[in-house]
């Protein structure tokens, strides 16, 4: 009753929440008062680490091999900023989490009239959608790959992964964050080799990270970008951020609100340099093999599988290349199965079985797959997946704008509420987002 009363200290317009966010998870996982800052460290990674997941998603892989195919190594620049972008506001999301005990989703039911709220309820599951699209997508081409599965009996598989979120979620949430890290491992891994085999330029490299004219001038490139930030500033890990954080039992005290948020802010911005590192080797690796091959034309994730190993004469490139793909569409099950359940239930407050939401959701993803791999034979997924990240990117301003809108409001956050400067950033950020969808819609309805 104290710690109800406690939270309701940070008023919204409307006090609808009935429970914590994601409810027994909450406050599950123990953290240390006292001890080494390290030790203390320890305690809070792990939602860093599973919100970074959406971040080198197999969206990312199909817009980071188009982008270095076609240019090079000039969108480096855009992984950067949108990996800035997200850094900044994952920590928001955090801190609106631990600040106010509400996730986003409660946050914008709380606030919101019912048809604002229900429009950006809608908002969120169609990101979800094109989460999943790509999730199913990339886990079946690796199956494909690696096992020589079809496509379409491949994306029907997937919908299995249910029993495998099951049973992590049944063994609590250091079981879902042990296995996350370890396949991210494996993609970190998979894909040191072959920057070291690729052995690219590093002059060119690091000029790809200085921003160029060309990215907003060229239709082609825009495109791309703006799916390279779909692909990256997540608008469901937003939501998914500022419910996990609330799983460690810190204090819900001033005192253990403010250090709970160093320590998340910490894990989050470490797991997410991982996912820049990620990001730019898919795309550096595209841009050393295939751009300065002259193979401008790879776009598609079975194309750069089938050419890797013999530009790169090293048979185990693209096996290596197959199994971290699998490793990140197993990973993204993961984010986007509680992303699903903590938007849900935080706008509607609809609770449903975890296995029934998960097979709504992955059926939802794999019918248009069928369809078009029906229509226009398999590589028309690869349009398909490209498309599904700018669905994403569209989505952003739906989430952006509200979370920004929470953090700078002293009567929503009375002490941890953004500093001015913070507010400004972020605000600019929403802008960019807002300012990058509007010209990506023209330039799509002029035919640009």
């Amino acid at each position: 009753m104290d710690r109800l009363n406690e939270d309701r200290a940070w008023r919204f317009s409307r006090d609808t929440q009935e429970q914590p966010s994601l409810g027994r998870m909450n406050g599950s996982v123990p953290v240390l008062a006292n001890g080494s800052w390290l030790r203390r460290l320890l305690a809070f990674l792990g939602p860093g680490y599973m919100i970074s997941v959406g971040y080198m998603d197999p969206g990312n892989w199909a817009t980071d091999i188009a982008g270095g195919s076609q240019f090079g190594y000039t969108l480096l620049a855009v992984i950067l900023l949108s990996n800035l972008m997200a850094i900044v506001l994952q920590a928001l999301s955090a801190r609106l989490g631990i600040a106010t005990g509400r996730d986003l989703a409660q946050a914008c039911r709380d606030h919101y009239p019912r048809p604002v709220s229900f429009v950006l309820w809608i908002a969120c599951e169609a990101a979800i959608v094109a989460c999943d699209l790509a999730e199913v997508i990339g886990t079946a081409i690796a199956l494909k790959l690696l096992f020589g599965i079809p496509l379409v009996i491949g994306a029907i598989i997937t919908a299995l992964d249910v029993f495998l979120i099951l049973l992590l979620m049944r063994r609590g949430f250091r079981a879902l964050e042990a296995f996350v890290i370890a396949l991210l491992l494996v993609i970190f891994v998979c894909f040191g080799i072959q920057i070291a085999l690729a052995a690219p330029p590093v002059q060119a490299v690091l000029a790809g990270f200085i921003p160029s004219s060309q990215i907003v001038t060229n239709p082609a490139a825009l495109y791309i970008a703006i799916g390279i930030i779909g692909a990256t500033v997540m608008p469901h890990n937003l939501y998914l951020h500022s419910s996990i954080v609330q799983t460690r039992a810190y204090p819900r005290t001033e005192e253990g609100r403010r250090g709970a948020l160093r320590f998340a802010v910490t894990d989050s911005t470490i797991a997410l340099m991982l996912a820049l590192f990620v990001n730019a080797a898919i795309l550096i690796m595209a841009a050393s093999v295939f751009h300065a091959t002259g193979r401008t034309d790879v776009q598609e994730i079975e194309q750069a599988y089938e050419l890797l190993s013999p530009l790169l004469g090293a048979g185990i490139a693209s096996t290596l290349f197959a199994v971290a793909l699998l490793a990140s569409g197993l990973n993204s099950t993961v984010t986007a199965t509680l992303a699903g359940q903590i938007i849900m239930e935080g706008f509607l407050r609809l609770r449903i079985p975890d296995w029934a939401r998960r097979l709504i959701t992955r059926g939802i993803a794999i019918v248009p797959v069928v369809i078009v791999t029906g229509l226009y034979g398999e590589e028309g997924t690869a349009r398909l997946l490209v498309l599904s990240q700018v669905v994403l990117s569209m989505q952003l301003p739906f989430a952006v704008i509200p979370l920004v809108r929470f953090v700078s409001d002293k009567q929503k956050m009375n002490a941890l509420v953004i500093p001015a400067w913070l507010k400004i950033l972020a605000w600019v950020i929403a802008a960019i987002i807002v300012v990058l969808n509007v010209k990506l819609l023209v330039d799509t309805v002029s035919g640009a």
